[in-house]
């Protein structure tokens, strides 16, 4: 899992969220001050973001500001202000949860693992999975067997229309017509072939063979639907 970065100036609190987080299996890392966070932040992708509204070098709320502006990562508060009006800046600079000093540690386990739950299965939402191959389209990332496949725009391209078309048959016109892109660069039957050749290689196996000639015709996807 992607690690949970911890912005908290109080190094005893900041140590201690590491502690029971290290116990649940999350990986952490400690940030101190805005400038630190700033620096660390874009190194990698992050599972969540805890935040101390009260930092040395800033508020932390504008600088939540600034994660959502850069990054859909979830983003807990901690702070002493209970206000209500203070919620709901917080809430509107785009967290995910609010909690106010002093907390119970349990509480705040029970809270870090409601967000990252949701967020795995939004995640596995955006995943098509058929036979041995799970395929995150927007993200452009094909698994197979677990596996990651390196394949290249234009077979992207083809496997998107395969998914989107189960059962029917596609023409070589038809998938000639769905690879000119807006830039108007052409793709000729022979590049079809060929790429359609090393898509099959790289996604077929001895169990799944996905896509099928129709000899005259074109060719078919014989697995599951992508909606």
């Amino acid at each position: 899992m992607k690690p949970i970065l911890i912005i908290e100036d109080d190094e005893i609190l900041n140590a201690g969220l590491c502690y029971n987080l290290n116990l649940e299996g999350y990986e952490t890392v400690s940030a101190y001050n805005i400038a630190t966070a700033k620096s660390i932040f874009p190194e990698q992708e992050w599972a969540l973001c805890i935040l101390d509204v009260n930092l040395p070098d800033g508020d932390g709320i504008d600088y939540g500001k600034v994660i959502r502006n850069q990054s859909k990562v979830p983003i807990i508060f901690l702070t002493a202000r209970d206000m209500d009006e203070d919620m709901i800046r917080g809430f509107n600079a785009g967290a995910d949860d609010y909690i106010t000093k002093p907390f119970n540690v349990k509480v705040l386990m029970q809270r870090v693992h409601a967000i990252l739950r949701r967020c795995q299965e939004a995640e596995e939402e955006k995943l098509f999975r058929c036979g041995n191959l799970e395929i995150d389209f927007k993200n452009y990332i094909v698994k197979k067997n677990s596996k990651i496949l390196t394949l290249t725009p234009t077979e992207y391209k083809l496997l998107f229309q395969f998914c989107k078309n189960p059962g029917n048959v596609l023409t070589r016109q038809i998938l000639l017509e769905e690879l000119w892109d807006k830039n108007e660069n052409y793709v000729d039957e022979h590049t079809l072939t060929i790429n359609i050749s090393r898509l099959r290689a790289k996604i077929a196996d001895e169990k799944y063979s996905y896509i099928k000639t129709i000899y005259g015709l074109g060719y078919q996807w014989i697995g599951e639907r992508y909606e």
